[in-house]
């Protein structure tokens, strides 16, 4: 049994017992989150498709801790402008262990 659901302005695939990386989510590390922008459910080789998401249809993920992803460097630069510019950039995010899907 897998779902895609959407989260963060993505969308995965996911199956129960998988670890994610998602979008920063604002709940404590170790709390539960239901994940209710579920696209798509198959169950056995039935499918059920939302219109845009299935109805009653839910994910609940256990977070497990939230961190920062890697550093992304920025580097602006004009040649005979004397104009140069560089930043650095770190995304935060939520790791989640899916628990269950209920569908």
């Amino acid at each position: 049994m897998y779902a895609v659901i959407e989260t963060g302005g993505k969308q995965y695939r996911v199956q129960e017992g998988d670890v994610i990386f998602v979008e920063k989510i604002d709940t404590e590390e170790g709390q539960t989150v239901d994940l209710s922008k579920v696209l798509l459910i198959s169950n056995d080789g039935e499918v059920k498709v939302g219109k845009p998401y299935v109805d009653g249809a839910k994910v609940e993920a256990k977070v497990l801790e939230h961190g920062k992803g890697r550093k992304v460097i920025v580097f602006k630069y004009k040649p005979k402008k004397n104009y140069k510019k560089k930043q650095g950039h770190r995304q935060p995010y939520t790791k989640l262990q899916i628990e269950k899907i209920v569908g």
